[in-house]
């Protein structure tokens, strides 16, 4: 397994070992140990999967009071996976990246605690998985605008389709300032 640093504070890009041959492949998704050695301590206490179809977006979300840590990852297909720093004391706050996850190049993401994520499906279909080290509450969620023309993130994609509450999320500015604001 390699593991990189990218340009947002915590977020690493991780390679696993993939082994080959004419009958398919084999990797391990996730090792306690491996992981561990390369800094990234947690533990995980729920395991979630998405099908989505081509053009869906989902995001950017997160959770307040409770946020998740994500181990994240496609199954099947592919998808532009962004990840945005909500953490006001962090080097990156404010940024955004974005990364193709697919089956093909089985890269993983590790989104630590204090990021708002989300994904567009580039594919037919996508089966994306991923890791989480809170349980997710659904009062708990929050979310940012996914075409806060501020962030200018580029989904590559024309029309998305989004849930209803997506399409009602506030702006990262108008967040930012919101009294309750919940990561330091």
């Amino acid at each position: 397994m390699q593991v990189e640093d990218t340009g947002l504070f915590g977020v690493k890009r991780i390679h696993p070992k993939v082994f080959g041959d004419r009958r398919g492949f084999f990797f391990e998704s996730y090792n306690q140990k491996s992981f561990s050695q390369a800094g990234i301590e947690t533990q995980f206490v729920q395991d979630n999967q998405s099908l989505s179809s081509q053009g869906v977006l989902r995001g950017l979300h997160f959770q307040r009071s409770n946020p998740q840590g994500k181990l994240v990852w496609v199954l099947a297909g592919s998808v532009l996976d962004v990840v945005l720093d909500l953490r006001r004391s962090s080097p990156s706050f404010g940024r955004w990246e974005s990364f193709e996850l697919s089956s093909e190049n089985h890269e993983q993401l590790w989104i630590p605690k204090g990021f708002a994520h989300g994904f567009a499906v580039l594919s037919e279909t996508a089966l994306f998985c991923y890791k989480v080290d809170e349980y997710y509450n659904p009062q708990d969620e929050g979310g940012i605008k996914w075409d806060d023309p501020a962030l200018g993130i580029e989904w590559r994609l024309e029309n998305p389709v989004l849930s209803a509450k997506d399409q009602k999320l506030p702006t990262f500015a108008e967040f930012v300032k919101a009294p309750d604001y919940p990561f330091p």
